[in-house]
């Protein structure tokens, strides 16, 4: 009776690995590998959620994205308003050419800026340009610290930008209220 009570607490502990193992790694979807943490400074930012953007109705696979946060949280209103730092990486699948990577921004900026906020044109256009063609396998991060944001292509620095409400703006286009992609968000506010 006590070998078997061994064995049953034996594959107890081992289900229990094989289910708490993939916690321990990294998170996968489409292919794309991202990590559990990030680091950024002295503080560890954890996945909060993974997700996939496609595009039509034949879903075509745009980019695969991980919303980094210090603690979990599910409520986007709360995310987009705390000064806590916060990651966004996006792992591209699908080449992104400028004129449609330009037409998603600037709907996806005006849509989310409710009053009382206010983006200026002349804040919009200068925004849109500095984007370019986006090419299948890049990939984009926007790190997210104080009051503004800093954007990352391939690890390079490419942007920074310095006004609160734009950066909030930026992060509103994946999880604010008006978003095109409603699966996506719900994926990166961890299934909520």
């Amino acid at each position: 009776m006590m070998s078997l009570n061994l064995r049953l607490l034996g594959a107890s502990l081992l289900a229990l690995c094989i289910v708490a193992a993939p916690r321990a790694q990294a998170a996968q979807l489409a292919g794309v590998t991202m990590p559990n943490a990030q680091t950024l400074g002295a503080q560890t930012l954890t996945l909060n959620g993974i997700g996939l953007r496609t595009y039509s109705f034949m879903h075509v696979h745009i980019y695969v994205a991980g919303l980094y946060l210090p603690q979990p949280m599910n409520d986007a209103s709360s995310i987009l308003t705390s000064p806590e730092p916060k990651i966004l990486s996006l792992h591209f699948l699908h080449s992104v050419g400028i004129t449609q990577e330009r037409s998603s921004w600037k709907k996806g900026l005006t849509n989310n800026c409710m009053a009382p906020c206010a983006l200026s044109n002349a804040e919009l256009q200068e925004f849109l340009a500095t984007l370019k063609p986006i090419s299948a396998g890049e990939e984009i991060q926007f790190i997210f610290e104080g009051q503004g944001m800093n954007a990352y292509e391939n690890g390079h620095l490419v942007g920074h930008v310095g006004n609160p409400q734009l950066a909030r703006l930026v992060l509103a286009v994946f999880i604010g209220p008006h978003v095109d992609a409603v699966n996506l968000k719900k994926q990166l506010l961890g299934g909520h």
